[in-house]
């Protein structure tokens, strides 16, 4: 019978760490596709550990496609050969990150990437056969121009369940990526109107409308988030803007600020919020805080959120949900678009979504990201760059800020940490004009990072901050 140690298990229950290691010996081929596993009974007996933990650990394989069961006869290994041989080849044994470019390195903080490991290929590939087979006719239609209706009733329910946010399906517009759907919003509310961008903020959200043909202002912020005295100052029209995370800074938008907001949008005619909610399901304390779009009784926000965060950024599907008034218009003026989006990946998708795989994704990936954060955290303070180092906005999101006592500008040490193989952008990066050069705080994204990646890259860092204060110290 199948024994496994579970002295040193780190951080994991004892579910996790039984569920682990049954998968790896599953992808290993310790245990042969068809083999019978122990059933939950007598391997708890032989593991000395409860019933409802082997039962735990069984669920979590059957939900991944790792096992299967027979009623009556047991537990077997499925055979995951083809999704195995898929991640072996995407995956290589150095402990490198790859980046744009082709370029290699250790760690690469300023990526938004998603980890590989953490994708369901077992559970995809078993609902795409499924639409295969369950969706042949529609396969060959095409869908709606908003995208497929069951893949959109699917989004609602998931926004109603986990967002307290009642929309109809027909409100919602899937896109590929965020970024056409800027494109979109643009045609819709019109090429004429200023749109307000935060600064520091996303560099593609302003070159996007810009290549539209739209005027664009970059709006800073404050400690509350964007600064609504500046929005009427230079007379915006559409706010975009990051409420419950905002990037680059991480800062969290309060209540106060986001009803001053609603106030702002409802005083003037055509003003609009485009509310950018990218990664809203990653908030690793307290609950999820409300979206604009939920609080909105004037109908002035437009939702917009990505499965690129939470699946895979290679899945490019997004969506927005818009006010029923412009929701009209957009099918009056716009429904001759076809959705970007494959049929197949929309259908799968929305499998993915009405049999609870998604949520059970999220909370898996919710739970490694936490791991990885503590990791990050405990690693930077337990280094001996604690004492020159500062972390700011850890509580949501998969990036935080690093702020760091270091005696030269950022750009000059992110060269330095680039030559070591480490990739590092500073929120100076990210402002519109060349301010705030020298500010110190550097983004730490650890979305697509190995604990080894981070406790090597974190090593690195620190041996570097302490090198440049020990020479500066001697230079004085």
């Amino acid at each position: 019978m199948l024994t496994y140690s579970f002295a040193d298990i780190g951080s994991d229950s004892l579910y996790e760490h039984l569920y682990k290691c049954v998968k790896k010996d599953i992808i290993s081929r310790r245990i042969k596709p068809g083999e019978k596993l122990p059933s939950k009974r007598s391997f708890a007996k032989n593991l000395g550990i409860s019933v409802i933990t082997v039962e735990n650990a069984y669920n979590q394989l059957i939900d991944e496609g790792y096992i299967y069961s027979i009623p009556k006869k047991g537990f077997f290994a499925a055979d995951i050969s083809s999704v195995t041989a898929k991640k072996q080849g995407s995956v290589t044994g150095e402990n490198v990150a790859m980046t744009e470019g082709g370029r290699k390195y250790l760690a690469d903080f300023s990526g938004n990437g998603s980890n590989i490991e953490m994708f369901p290929f077992t559970v995809w590939s078993k609902l795409l056969r499924e639409c295969l087979t369950d969706y042949q006719e529609e396969l060959l239609v095409m869908p709606p121009s908003g995208g497929a209706l069951v893949l959109r009733r699917a989004i609602a329910e998931h926004l109603l369940a986990f967002r307290n946010m009642t929309v109809d399906p027909e409100q919602i517009i899937v896109g590929a990526g965020t970024e056409y759907l800027y494109g979109q919003l643009v045609q819709l509310l019109g090429q004429n109107k200023i749109y307000g961008v935060e600064n520091p903020g996303f560099s593609k959200t302003a070159r996007v409308y810009e290549a539209c043909g739209a005027k664009v202002r970059h709006i800073p912020l404050d400690g509350s988030g964007i600064c609504v005295e500046q929005l009427e100052r230079e007379q915006v029209q559409v706010a975009h803007i990051s409420p419950s995370h905002q990037f680059p800074t991480g800062r969290i938008t309060p209540i106060s600020r986001r009803y001053e907001l609603l106030g702002w949008a409802s005083k003037g005619e055509g003003r609009y919020i485009i509310e950018d909610d990218y990664d809203s399901e990653f908030r690793m304390t307290g609950k999820p805080i409300p979206t604009l779009m939920s609080i909105d009784v004037n109908e002035r926000v437009i939702y917009l959120n990505t499965f690129s965060k939470s699946i895979s950024n290679t899945i490019r599907m997004s969506y927005m949900v818009l006010p029923r008034h412009l929701m009209n218009e957009y099918y009056r003026r716009l429904s001759f678009y076809s959705c970007p989006v494959t049929t197949l990946i929309q259908l799968t998708a929305a499998k993915f979504l009405e049999k609870g795989y998604f949520e059970k994704h999220i909370n898996r990936m919710r739970n490694f990201y936490r791991k990885q954060r503590d990791l990050l955290i405990e690693t930077i303070k337990a280094s001996p760059m604690a004492a020159f180092a500062e972390i700011l906005e850890e509580d949501a999101g998969l990036h935080f800020l690093l702020r760091m006592d270091i005696p030269c500008t950022d750009e000059k040490f992110s060269g330095i940490m680039e030559r070591r193989g480490v990739k590092l952008r500073g929120l100076s990066e990210y402002y519109w004009q060349e301010e705030n050069r020298n500010q110190h705080d550097f983004l730490i994204n650890y979305s697509s990072l190995s604990g080894e990646q981070i406790t090597e890259a974190i090593g690195l860092i620190s041996r570097e901050v302490v090198r440049l204060h020990r020479n500066y110290t001697e230079k004085d």
